[in-house]
């Protein structure tokens, strides 16, 4: 059982002796805490300090700080401390404390403001070439893995990808539904609004249908995808490498992409263009239910406006774009994930992260689809 510390002071005219005895070590801080407070305003006054560890019978490396403090407070004083009969077991861990942050810190020097932002733009470009390889990475990894499933039929996980179809597409339905009949209603009551000034009420038709069907349809969708099943598939994955259940399963010689990312990035791209066509067909209705009872436009007049309006092209637009989207959030959704770290933290971090890159990317790929299309006249 160890020894309760003890600190005695004995002071002369000349020179204070401080006897440090028992076990200094972590078990006793709080006791240590309170000796070294009690003997520091007698260093402070004495001219010279002298330590002796002859009575010391353990100590660890709380004890030694401690011991370190009071011996640095006395040249803080302007006065010098000596250590003596230190035991030889001891000698090199006081020898070590002592030499703990002995040079302060050069201080920086202040930079300009044109240099803090060269600075900051460096490390947003470095943060962005790193982001773009480990997308890259991501795709490369998934399409080794569809040769595979090419090789093997038999290794595709059907389970998990009806599985994860079945979340991300089947559950998705309603809230898809809701919101495209709203956007699409509201589309057309704005439209009706504006164009009855000029006497075009007819054309609000012609708007909602080129804009659900071409770009509103499947980006809503895949804005919606991306916050509601991108976010989970990052929260899953980072969940199972903080638990180390990913490098559990390479242990076994299984490959994570094999077993959780393909099966679900697959899910994917079956389901957003299939929820793309049915939230266009809400949109569709919200936008034809809207100019009935607030444009006064029969149900007739309106499927055969939007007969004249919309060509097949402008559906085909809209379908291209959504597996490719659907491949865009996945591989985010996913490699956010398996970035996540050990805490909370980096877990609430990460998702976040996926779901703004997830948008982001998902406007971004529809303007340069837009620009493409428009180039080749569809």
């Amino acid at each position: 059982m160890s020894t309760a510390p003890l600190l005695t002071a004995t002071a002369t005219d000349a020179a204070l002796e401080l006897r440090p005895s028992g076990a200094w070590t972590a078990v006793h801080a709080e006791a240590l805490e309170t000796l070294a407070a009690a003997v520091a305003p007698q260093i402070d006054r004495a001219a010279r300090v002298t330590m002796d560890l002859a009575g010391v019978r353990e100590i660890d490396t709380i004890g030694a700080w401690l011991l370190e403090k009071l011996a640095r407070r006395v040249p803080l004083a302007g006065h010098r401390a000596e250590i003596v009969n230190v035991s030889p077991d001891y000698a090199g861990l006081i020898e070590e404390v002592r030499q703990v942050n002995r040079h302060a810190p050069k201080p920086s020097a202040p930079r300009g403001m044109v240099v803090t932002k060269l600075d900051e733009l460096g490390r947003s470009a470095l943060g962005a070439t790193e982001d773009i390889s480990i997308f890259l990475q991501m795709l490369g990894s998934l399409c080794m893995a569809l040769l595979r499933i090419v090789a093997r039929p038999r290794s595709l996980r059907l389970t998990s990808f009806v599985y994860q179809l079945y979340r991300v597409g089947w559950q998705a339905i309603p809230i898809v539904v809701l919101i495209t009949f709203l956007i699409g209603a509201i589309i057309a009551q704005q439209g009706i609004f504006h164009f009855r000034r000029f006497g075009a009420d007819s054309y609000v038709v012609d708007m909602v249908g080129i804009l659900v069907l071409r770009e509103l349809g499947v980006l809503i969708v895949a804005i919606m995808v991306a916050g509601r099943s991108g976010s989970a598939y990052t929260a899953e994955l980072g969940s199972m490498k903080m638990r180390e259940e990913i490098d559990a399963l390479s242990t076994m010689g299984l490959d994570p992409v094999d077993v959780l990312i393909l099966p679900r990035i697959l899910a994917l791209v079956c389901a957003l263009p299939i929820l793309t066509f049915i939230g266009s067909i809400a949109a569709l209705y919200g936008g034809g239910l809207t100019a009935w009872f607030y444009g006064g436009m029969s149900p007739a007049i309106f499927i055969a406006r939007l007969h004249d309006a919309v060509t097949v092209t402008h559906f085909e637009v809209g379908m291209i774009k959504a597996p490719f989207m659907a491949l865009v959030i996945g591989i985010i959704a996913c490699s956010e994930g398996l970035r996540v770290k050990g805490s909370a933290e980096s877990l609430g971090k990460q998702t976040t992260t996926s779901v703004v890159k997830s948008i982001f990317l998902v406007i971004v790929l529809d303007g340069l689809f837009a620009v493409f299309f428009a180039s080749i006249g569809m």
